[in-house]
């Protein structure tokens, strides 16, 4: 099983995946959007072994996450997880004040430009890096729910580039996002023209 469900709603759908006692064994689920902190209400030993992708699980295996996952508890409590978003929320505000500082001003337009080529180590290995198109190259991670409601990193990928496009629909496969180069988000590269002048950020 595929799943996409998002926000809450993962609470109440792994509550009756346990309570109907479907094992990763019979139907394993694989979710974009569940982590430790969806997870860290529930009793996960019905849930071992099903999947979740994600960039980051608190269970990597790394000076800087260890680092970061102490100073965290320390602040928040032993009982608090860290995610996926909150690595993504620190690469990103440090990218900021690192395009800050080489703009020399908080300007948005200034430091919008010297944001693009930012790199920031990422907590699981390895480098972000912000491209063109407003995305970072980053890894993915697929991870096994375990007993502790964590994850068993089971693949890792090194960084792959973000894309604003899918090549995967004929509609979009011929779009792509280069902000500093065209100033465009939807570049039509078979009329070579700006579908989207405005971005949506």
């Amino acid at each position: 099983v595929i799943s996409t469900i998002n926000g809450d709603a993962n609470i109440g759908f792994y509550k009756e995946l346990a309570a109907a006692e479907i094992s990763a064994d019979d139907i394993p689920v694989v979710a974009f959007s569940v982590g430790e902190e969806e997870l860290s209400g529930l009793d996960t030993t019905n849930l071992v072994g099903h999947l979740a992708a994600w960039n980051y699980f608190q269970s990597a295996d790394t000076d800087v996450n260890a680092e970061f996952v102490a100073a965290w508890k320390e602040r928040m409590g032993e009982d608090r997880v860290t995610n996926d978003p909150m690595e993504a929320h620190y690469i990103g505000f440090n990218m900021w004040a690192n395009a800050v500082a080489e703009a020399g001003t908080a300007d948005v337009d200034a430091v919008r430009e010297a944001m693009y080529g930012q790199e920031f180590p990422n907590l699981t290995g390895g480098t972000a890096v912000m491209l063109p198109n407003h995305h970072l190259a980053k890894p993915v991670l697929i991870g096994e729910i375990t007993e502790d409601g964590q994850f068993d990193i089971v693949s890792q990928t090194t960084e792959v580039p973000g894309d604003a496009w899918t090549d995967h629909l004929p509609a979009s496969a011929k779009l792509m996002s280069d902000w500093p180069g065209k100033g465009c988000g939807m570049w039509d590269t078979e009329s070579e023209s700006c579908v989207q002048i405005q971005s949506n950020y």
